[in-house]
């Protein structure tokens, strides 16, 4: 089994924490896991320019833009679970996340049937941050697995939340029973 963590933060603290505690747990359970920080990746704005689409169904996933997603399409087609994970910003999901799922246009088709995670911390509220996840998956034909979320402001801060940790632990052990 393959999971691959999504990280939307624009810098290192709560939300690549919380990534790293479910890979971790995963690990244990058996899993082949990576962790992908899109504040290191060089990943452009979608065109909507529908290349992507032009063969159907019969042949998806050539963008023509040519950065790092051409590296991580293949690493999303291998794997059987998603995670993402998001500081939630105004209540929603980051941008840099919310551009990687247009990004995944090229591929969409071809995530049904695979499962979909996701975790999102805030300082205030999550608002529709997992709303925003699961309607992603729901639209690619992806199965819900569930959510973490929790409340920190400063980086490192989520780590003390025990309960966050059980959560975290609970939803990497359900990962790895359902795929």
């Amino acid at each position: 089994m393959k999971v691959i963590a999504i990280c939307g933060s624009y810098r290192k603290g709560n939300t690549e924490w919380m990534l790293k505690k479910l890979l971790e747990r995963a690990v244990e359970n058996g899993a082949e896991v990576e962790l992908i920080l899109l504040r290191k990746t060089n990943i452009k704005m979608c065109l909507g320019c529908l290349a992507c689409e032009e063969g159907g169904k019969d042949r998806p996933g050539i963008c023509k833009i040519k950065d790092d997603m051409n590296v991580i399409y293949p690493k999303l087609l291998e794997a059987d679970c998603l995670v993402f994970g998001t500081p939630a910003y105004f209540e929603l999901v980051s941008g840099i996340l919310k551009n990687f799922m247009d990004r995944t246009c090229a591929i969409w088709l071809r995530l049904q049937g695979k499962s979909l995670a996701g975790v999102a911390v805030a300082e205030e509220g999550i608002g529709q941050a997992i709303q925003n996840m699961k309607t992603y998956a729901s639209l690619c034909g992806m199965l819900w697995v569930g959510s973490v979320t929790g409340l920190a402001k400063n980086p490192g801060e989520i780590a003390t939340n025990k309960s966050v940790t059980r959560r975290l632990l609970k939803l990497a052990d359900k990962i790895t029973r359902s795929v």
